[in-house]
């Protein structure tokens, strides 16, 4: 079996850093591609991702015979002609083309050419998006950056529509902190709610899901208004209320549930969970089953959670989304499924003791003891 490519060899590697020099070379002859290469080439082994991505911005600039917007144009004319000629399959697009809104970043950061700067990067996004660049100008220049930000929300770009709720997001992966207040960008959101671009609307959830963290009333009631307004489908905005609530559905929050119009409180009897054993090793799978009945229809939002339960351990838990149905009234509603016992992340799996529990409507109901075993 070969081993999986890490992320920081498929997004930055020396075949994609001599690309660029290429590209750079050919927008502008004065640009030493092979002098590029070999710089950057010989430092990527001991770099990180985003320590590639600064290294290369770095050697761009050094190598660039021009300065100021001379320099943007010549970076912006290095690029194919479209993301789809570059090779882009998707939305976010290339991480080839990270670098160059990094450079953007940290040599275009001056008060008096910021219109050339966030017109950069508004090019720059379908080919990577170029939030994390956003955040410097965010840090330095807030008002102006929020000011330009509002002008993306009606670009006719997607991506550029996108980025102007993904740059402003709270708590950004990956990305430092603007200090500003968590709500600071809700009027961009008012306007990106009902943009026709799930790439779009995906941000717009996920903003929220940050605001959530801190300020979970002003979500619900930002949801709320959306609804009454009813400039989105009901699908979409049904789709940006689970997003954004998410975390509050997993730690269920009962506002959430109701908002989602799953009853908190509703009349549902759940049969004790059946496992097919009660000792795995790490790689099995967990199958489990249950059965929910109710006096009326009532529709449901399960979820399972696994606790470790040693004594002495810190109860981690890892909640995971199982179903949302409708209980049909005297019917029951059967639910099964196998859940692969693997450590990813936060949810880190060692052997020991372990509780399995369903949460419906928010609602825990009582765990089955299970084992991992050392095998």
């Amino acid at each position: 079996m070969t081993s999986q490519v890490p992320m920081k060899d498929r997004a930055l590697n020396p075949d994609r850093i001599a690309r660029i020099g290429r590209e750079m070379q050919e927008a502008c002859p004065g640009f030493d591609a092979a002098s590029f290469t070999s710089q950057v080439t010989a430092d990527l082994p001991r770099l990180e991702l985003k320590a590639r991505i600064a290294r290369t911005a770095e050697d761009l600039h050094q190598h660039l015979p021009v300065t100021g917007p001379a320099a943007l144009d010549t970076v912006l004319r290095s690029l194919p002609a479209t993301p789809e000629a570059a090779g882009a399959d998707s939305d976010f697009g290339l991480y080839i083309y990270a670098p160059h809104s990094a450079y953007v970043a940290a040599h275009h950061l001056h008060p008096d050419h910021l219109d050339q700067a966030f017109a950069a990067l508004a090019a720059l996004t379908p080919y990577f998006s170029a939030e994390d660049a956003v955040r410097t100008f965010l840090t330095a220049y807030p008002q102006q950056t929020l000011a330009v930000a509002v002008t993306w929300t009606a670009d006719s770009d997607h991506r550029v529509r996108r980025l102007a709720s993904e740059a402003l997001r709270p708590h950004l992966p990956w990305s430092v902190s603007a200090g500003l207040p968590v709500n600071t960008a809700l009027p961009l959101l008012d306007i990106l709610y009902a943009d026709s671009s799930r790439f779009v609307t995906t941000s717009v959830a996920n903003h929220l899901r940050d605001i959530a963290r801190t300020l979970p009333d002003l979500v619900l009631a930002t949801l709320t208004r959306w609804r009454a307004e009813g400039r989105a489908t009901n699908t979409e905005l049904a789709f940006i209320t689970r997003e954004a609530l998410k975390t509050r559905l997993k730690n269920g929050w009962a506002p959430a549930y109701t908002l989602t119009g799953h009853d908190p409180q509703a009349a549902v009897n759940v049969s004790p969970l059946r496992l097919a054993h009660t000792e795995y090793r790490l790689g099995d799978g967990l199958a489990f089953e249950a059965d929910l009945t109710a006096p009326t229809d009532t529709p449901v939002h399960v979820m399972y959670v696994l606790t470790r339960s040693n004594p002495g351990t810190t109860a981690a838990e890892k909640v995971a989304h199982l179903t949302r149905a409708t209980i049909r009234a005297g019917i029951p509603l059967n639910l099964a499924k196998t859940h692969r016992l693997k450590s990813a992340g936060t949810a880190a799996l060692a052997p020991g003791s372990y509780h399995l529990a369903l949460q419906v409507n928010g609602r825990r109901h009582p765990p089955t003891l299970f084992r991992i075993i050392n095998g």
